[in-house]
């Protein structure tokens, strides 16, 4: 397994942390160069590409951990759009800024893991650890969450779209959810599955961000089911991307039907 850092910088005890976690399962394998630091990123942008892509590209790699998501990752799309995944399929792990790895990745068929970070890893019940590590094993579709009542897309006809963020007042929420409304994503999608909002409140508002989520929700006509324990809460379970799922909005439940691996 590689751990890379494709994003932001991060603190080096956390980094040893989560790495003594991960190597007590995984061979965990890393460059120096990801300590690297210019202003906020872990190095530049030449640096973390070419980090990526060797980690794609060798096959001695199963997987790739992400150090940290933060901020970074999208700088990295205007060289990534025109370029297929390097070498054989594997899943990417990682979530927050990652999300543009992932979107890229399932641009060209390949699925991947929305699931913690290195440096989060520690902060996380065990239980979330193991069922990441489940993930990364089993040939079997992941099992079900219950929850309550650019440069590169992939195809969202027939999706499930999963959403969370973490500060971002109401009004913002409001903004980009109209984006993706303008953008045609709603027409295209199935079903809508809402993991946590954290840091989302206005202060000393009237209204909250899970009412004005509920309605805008509601204003799709589509499928959509809230508190899926996903995102940068205390709570971040790992789940597949690009794989068949089946979201019972009525139960609130979200049904992995493939896994995130081959056998």
């Amino acid at each position: 397994m590689a751990v890379i850092a494709p994003a932001s910088g991060f603190e080096r005890s956390a980094f040893e942390a989560g790495l003594a976690l991960l190597g007590a399962r995984y061979r965990a394998e890393y460059h120096e160069g990801l300590f690297a630091r210019q202003r906020y990123l872990a190095g530049s942008d030449t640096r973390r590409l070419a980090e990526l892509h060797a980690a794609l590209a060798d096959p001695g790699i199963r997987a790739v951990f992400c150090a940290r998501g933060g901020y970074g990752a999208t700088r990295l799309l205007p060289q990534l759009a025109p370029l297929a995944p390097p070498g054989a399929p594997k899943p990417l792990v990682g979530f927050s800024d990652i999300t543009a790895l992932h979107l890229w990745l399932q641009a060209h068929g390949r699925c991947s893991i929305h699931g913690p970070v290195l440096t989060q890893l520690p902060r996380l019940a065990p239980s979330t650890c193991a069922r990441l590590f489940a993930l990364l094993e089993s040939p079997q579709p992941a099992a079900p969450l219950a929850g309550t009542a650019s440069y590169v897309m992939p195809s969202l006809d027939g999706a499930i779209l999963l959403l969370e963020d973490q500060g971002e007042r109401p009004y913002r929420l409001d903004r980009m959810w109209t984006h993706l409304k303008l953008a045609g994503v709603f027409a295209r999608v199935r079903g809508i599955a809402l993991g946590s909002f954290t840091g989302c409140e206005e202060p000393q508002a009237s209204y909250s961000s899970a009412e004005v989520l509920r309605e805008l929700a509601e204003s799709t006509g589509l499928p959509c089911a809230a508190g899926f324990p996903v995102g940068h809460g205390d709570l971040n379970e790992p789940v597949p991307l690009g794989v068949r799922a089946r979201l019972d909005a009525d139960a609130a439940t979200l049904t992995f039907l493939e896994p995130a691996v081959a056998a």
